[in-house]
């Protein structure tokens, strides 16, 4: 049970990851706690043990009967109870919370709909996976209804951001780009990977940049690597490239 002056619940004060399993193995496993440490650094919290978050999650797919399936762990840790309003206890104490879904990988096409809802770069938690996700909700939602799978996000600045639930990238003359972090993106796991082994730019774009590539897919430890096959309801077209960026990171999806 969570108690109800939990800060996460109360507050979104914490963070997540979300690990995938493969039959028991914990894909990407370190780099998911090099993330959540770095997060808890930026948040002023104590970071977790990974050997506890490991053994959490080896038991939450036991306990789910999901030891030999595809699975998404998530990993929440949160700023624990007490503190008065805004201000955590002086001695915070943490709270691990881990559960395990099955999880298939999809592979078809996506459809993308820009949203209104905006990224701001300004702020630090634009780069971390708090606890407050409500933002990333209502982006989701106006895909939704606008008969789209995901949103994609601009920054307050008008730049390219990510998708709701996903980096975002696009292959322009050959080449393969991404937004930087500095327009308020989450270094995700597989982007990094792809950025790693393709080479892939950094960049800050206006969102014109996605009417012209070449192609566009999403990228993020559950999706792996999913194209897109339109946005805001003008077609895109498949690429080789996308191909081998699914080859770079298959062993981790």
């Amino acid at each position: 049970m969570i108690p109800m002056d939990d800060r996460g619940l109360l507050l979104g004060d914490g963070l997540f990851e979300t690990v995938l399993a493969k039959a028991g193995e914990l894909m990407l496993w370190d780099r998911h706690m090099d993330r959540l440490a770095r997060g808890c650094a930026a948040l002023g919290l104590p970071a977790p043990a990974p050997s506890t978050c490991e053994t959490q999650a080896r038991e939450a797919l036991t306990a789910g009967g999901l030891a030999d399936q595809r699975a998404a762990v998530r990993v929440t840790w949160t700023a624990g109870s007490g503190g008065r309003g805004l201000d955590r206890p002086e001695a915070p104490s943490p709270r691990l919370i881990v559960g395990a879904v099955q999880t298939p990988l999809l592979s078809s096409p996506v459809r993308l709909a820009t949203s209104t809802v905006r990224r701001n770069p300004s702020s630090p938690t634009s780069r971390l996976k708090t606890l407050a996700y409500l933002d990333q909700v209502m982006a989701r939602s106006q895909a939704r209804a606008a008969g789209a799978d995901e949103a994609v996000m601009l920054s307050t600045d008008g730049r390219v951001a990510c998708a709701a639930a996903a980096n975002l990238f696009w292959i322009e003359g050959r080449e393969l780009f991404t937004p930087s972090l500095d327009c308020g993106v989450l270094d995700g796991t597989i982007r990094g990977l792809l950025i790693e082994r393709l080479g892939a730019h950094e960049v800050a774009a206006d969102p014109e940049v996605l009417a012209r590539a070449e192609a566009v897919f999403l990228t993020s430890s559950l999706i792996g690597v999913r194209p897109a096959s339109a946005l805001d309801s003008a077609a895109l077209a498949d690429h080789p490239l996308i191909a081998r960026a699914r080859a770079a990171v298959a062993e981790a999806i």
